[in-house]
């Protein structure tokens, strides 16, 4: 008597993987997009305030708040991934453990 190998579980837990990758790969899209959007929103506005300046003053001012307002959108920007990929490996480590059983 022969006995057939059982693949239904490997192919469950590959078409798990592949979902999860699909998935993550879209969120990350859209992460990219908005932050692509958030960056164009804010060099436009800063253009418009830029038009304003009138002194050396006023110019240098307005370069340090404009660094520093680019770098806290950029921060936050990086946190949104970070925090994105830890929520993802952790819920795909925990599917794995669920059909590794």
């Amino acid at each position: 008597m022969t006995v057939k190998p059982d693949f239904q579980k490997p192919v469950e837990m590959m078409q798990t993987l592949m979902s999860m990758q699909a998935n993550a790969i879209g969120k990350t899209i859209e992460l990219q997009k908005k932050n692509s959007e958030e960056l164009m929103a804010f060099f436009q506005a800063e253009v418009e305030k830029a038009k304003t300046l009138k002194t050396p003053e006023d110019v240098v001012k307005f370069n340090v708040d404009a660094n520093t307002k680019l770098f806290n959108l950029i921060k936050a920007q990086g946190e949104a991934f970070t925090q994105f990929a830890t929520q993802a490996s952790q819920t795909a480590m925990a599917e794995l453990q669920k059909l590794a059983k």
